[in-house]
Parts: C-alpha cells; structure tokens; sequence
C-alpha cells in the first residue's frame, strides 16, 4: 500500500509534506506534486502534513480519484526528485478545494 497525491494538490503544489518523508519518494512537476508508489513505504507521516487534504491512502482512493494511483506511478518516473519545502505557488490559496483541476494538471 502507498500513498497519493490527489487532484486538490493540482495548482496549489504545497511542499509542507516532503521533508518529512524518510524515503525521498516525492517528485516535483510543473503545478502539482506525486509520490512513487514503488517507493512509498507507507510510514503515513506526509498525511497529516498536506495542509488541503490532497494526500490519500491508496486503499482510500474513491471512484472520483482511482486514477491519481495511476498518475503518481507515472509521473513519479519523470519528475525530479523533491526532499526540502518551496514556497506554494503565488495563487495556491486560489485554487485549494476547487473541483474538476485535473485538466489544468500540467505533465511537461
């Protein structure tokens, strides 16, 4: 079992969670973060740390956010790795809680 970055982290890109993470297992994209599953080992410890609630257990995906397991796997393979806190994106407040982002998730 791992766990997920989800569609709230999509343009708010908080980095709160990745220092405390024992395995680096986080990767940095343009507007949104992911964690490698592969590498994830379930120590819990960046859930309580994601300041919108954008990390999930994998066993606690619902239907609305399945493929974020998916997305994770994938872009955790391209990305660079991320182990120290960045500022959040200047319009980060803007968009936490907004629904339906994962069009505005930006790979390259």
């Amino acid at each position: 079992m791992a766990y997920v970055i989800t569609e709230n982290c999509i343009k708010c890109k908080y980095t709160d969670c990745v220092e405390v993470c024992p395995v680096d297992c986080f990767h940095e994209g343009p507007n949104f973060l992911v964690i490698n599953p592969e590498e994830c080992i379930d120590c819990s410890l960046c859930e309580p740390e994601c300041p919108i609630e954008a990390i999930v257990s994998e066993d606690d995906l619902d239907d609305n956010n399945k493929d974020f397991l998916e997305i994770n796997r994938r872009l955790s393979e391209k990305w660079p790795i991320i182990t120290e806190i960045k500022e959040p994106p200047s319009d980060a407040k803007e968009w936490e809680g907004k629904p339906n982002k994962k069009e505005l998730l930006e790979e390259e």
